[in-house]
């Protein structure tokens, strides 16, 4: 181990982990997507086309909403809602995967590929939802079985909500210490790599480094699962449109709890949060924006407090707004919606011209218009 000392209540560093970390670019990313269109999932196939058959309803601008209307079944045509900035951004951004695995791994030269291949629908939708803080993604590769990912998960819960960044009770913290020893000897009889300290102090110095929107512990285990664990509930798949999401499980006879990967289905019932600390030291705290729909525009739309009459504008958009601010172009940050899809808001009608050339990829009528 690197330098510090470890243990269960105290803060660890990924200089101390003993797990190898291999990392996946943009263009490695570029090519499992590729590949993936080419041998496509049918289950996942007949989902998305599901979305593009449901249509959007005209009142979904400050909602999650997944638009496919027009073209061929590409990442670029897919459109979805950030739920960091509210913009509508197609699913063709790629990101950097951080893979961390036991170096038995990598001593029998297995690839880590498959690790993001067998989940990339999932990593595709979850980083769509991100407009920033998502351009990496962490996953923690195990070979727990469905039992022990879920004491894992609850370990994670617990420690997040009594320890994270703050001192806990007397009792908080034997309870915690009593579930790490309970975990370290289930998974050490077991003969399981990496052992849980590893992956604990892997998961939490993650957390506190890198304070990603979610990490995925991954497990290869046939028997098992994989867990998705959010560090907030803003960053949650919405039920309304998740309801229906394949579990991943290739076997058509399998009923909905036979997951690979464990997907919130059901929003944020069914999802795992952890109770992350944020502000100061821990990072900014999480507030949802309405911004620009131009990718380059910096202005907000959070502050507004009032609605205006709705006047129709000379691009083509109608203004959501009566508190008109400068905006950096010099235009007013009156709140022009698109008057076709009302998918989307512009700062001005210049934004509105530079976003076109994506914008027309989505852009079409609502489902009540």
């Amino acid at each position: 181990m690197g330098a510090g000392r470890y243990s269960a209540l105290s803060q660890p560093t990924l200089e101390m982990s003993e797990l190898v970390c291999k990392t996946l670019d943009h263009d490695a990313t570029d090519i499992l997507i590729d590949k993936w269109l080419e041998h496509r999932n049918d289950a996942y196939w007949e989902w998305f086309q599901n979305i593009r058959l449901r249509k959007h309803a005209a009142n979904t601008l400050k909602r999650q909403v997944i638009a496919w209307n027009k073209g061929d079944f590409v990442p670029e045509n897919i459109f979805c809602r950030t739920v960091d900035t509210s913009r509508l951004i197609p699913l063709d951004r790629t990101w950097t995967t951080h893979v961390y695995h036991h170096r038995s791994m990598q001593d029998r030269k297995l690839s880590m590929m498959p690790v993001v291949f067998t989940m990339l629908p999932e990593l595709m939708l979850l980083r769509g939802m991100h407009d920033h803080g998502c351009d990496d993604v962490y996953i923690i590769v195990t070979d727990v079985k469905k039992q022990e990912m879920d004491d894992i998960t609850d370990y994670f819960k617990l420690v997040c909500r009594y320890a994270y960044g703050k001192k806990c009770k007397p009792s908080r913290e034997c309870q915690i210490q009593f579930e790490h020893m309970r975990l370290t000897h289930t998974l050490l009889r077991q003969r399981r790599a990496p052992c849980f300290p590893q992956i604990d102090l892997t998961f939490r110095a993650i957390l506190y480094e890198k304070r990603p929107p979610f990490i995925i512990l991954f497990s290869h285990q046939t028997t098992s699962y994989s867990q998705i664990l959010f560090t907030h509930s803003l960053f949650v798949p919405a039920e309304d449109i998740f309801y229906d999401f394949p579990s991943g499980c290739p076997n058509p006879c399998c009923n909905d709890d036979c997951e690979m990967i464990r997907f919130p289905r059901r929003g944020i019932e069914g999802a795992v949060i952890l109770s992350v600390k944020r502000g100061g030291k821990y990072g900014k705290r999480i507030r949802a924006k309405e911004m620009c729909n131009w990718v380059d525009c910096t202005v907000s739309f959070t502050e507004d407090t009032r609605q205006g009459d709705g006047e129709t504008s000379s691009e083509g958009s109608q203004s959501n707004n009566g508190n008109h601010r400068e905006c950096s172009n010099g235009s007013t940050k009156n709140g022009l919606v698109c008057s076709k899809c009302r998918l989307v808001k512009y700062c001005s009608p210049e934004h509105q011209k530079k976003d076109w050339e994506e914008h027309r990829r989505v852009c079409a009528k609502p489902a009540s218009a």
